[in-house]
């Protein structure tokens, strides 16, 4: 085995890459300036290619839950798109449930404190305070270890009262 073969395999497996201390999908995402709460518990690997911000991010299965009990978000086995500076764009893999139609989200955009989300011809924005933590497959921020912790970051700091 080469040595670029060698390293590519260090850099891009879960398993050797947390043994190695490569950041995670969530330290990635803040890397480039949005919270970890873009993506739901259980992302197990993730590629990124640094030149042309191209990503692709694996979980344990599909994931679908609700949050705050009015948008369904479903996301795919794999995640894929483009990553750069507050922009995540040709996304694929993740959707929301507007009435009775589900729309694939295709671009989200971090505005200063708002985190805009467009379905195409429509987006919308919401502030970034409600993406501090990850949401849990099945039950979004309702479970039990998530609403408590939820709870205490708005305690703390009342103007998270929102999450």
């Amino acid at each position: 085995m080469s040595f670029s073969a060698l390293l590519l395999l260090l850099l891009f497996s879960p398993t050797i890459g947390a043994v190695t201390g490569a950041p995670t999908a969530y330290e990635m995402l803040e890397r480039f300036h949005f919270p970890e709460g873009l993506l739901p518990k259980g992302v197990i690997g993730y590629e990124l290619d640094p030149s042309s911000g191209k990503f692709r991010a694996d979980l344990n299965g599909s994931c679908s839950f609700s949050l705050e009990g009015s948008y369904q978000l479903n996301y795919q086995k794999t995640i894929t798109g483009y990553i750069s500076d507050g922009r995540l764009t040709e996304l694929h893999g993740i959707s929301v449930k507007v009435l009775f139609f589900w729309l694939n989200i295709l671009n989200v955009v971090r505005v200063g404190d708002d985190i805009d989300f467009s379905v195409g011809v429509a987006s919308a924005s919401f502030s970034l305070d409600n993406f501090f933590v990850s949401p849990q497959c099945g039950c979004g921020l309702d479970c039990g270890d998530l609403r408590l912790r939820k709870l205490k970051l708005g305690k703390e700091n009342p103007s998270l009262s929102s999450v």
